[in-house]
């Protein structure tokens, strides 16, 4: 399936659209316009794969918990380099 970009939003929109276009299809059926039903029925299938995706996406939970970072691994530390050994000797 690909990805479709939906807006939950426009849900209504689009009902209206598909309402439209079963209208449109009574007509052309009727009228003998054959070309005309073939490219109503190709552009109420994508409406209707449009709708559905646009319901899954309605019920999908709109944020998601991400839980709490555990720093206690990295605490203290400045880098990820181990640091060098202290030396005795001083400064030359």
């Amino acid at each position: 399936m690909s990805l479709l970009l939906v807006d939950p939003a426009q849900m209504p929109r689009l009902q209206e659209i598909h309402a439209n276009l079963v209208d449109r299809l009574q007509e052309a059926r009727k009228e003998g316009w054959l070309g005309e039903v073939a490219a109503i029925e190709t552009t109420m299938a994508a409406a209707a794969q449009k709708l559905e995706a646009m319901r899954e996406r309605a019920a999908q939970p709109s944020t998601i918990h991400l839980g709490m970072p555990d720093f206690r691994r990295n605490a203290g530390r400045s880098s990820g380099e181990p640091e060098a050994p202290p030396t005795s000797a001083g400064p030359l």
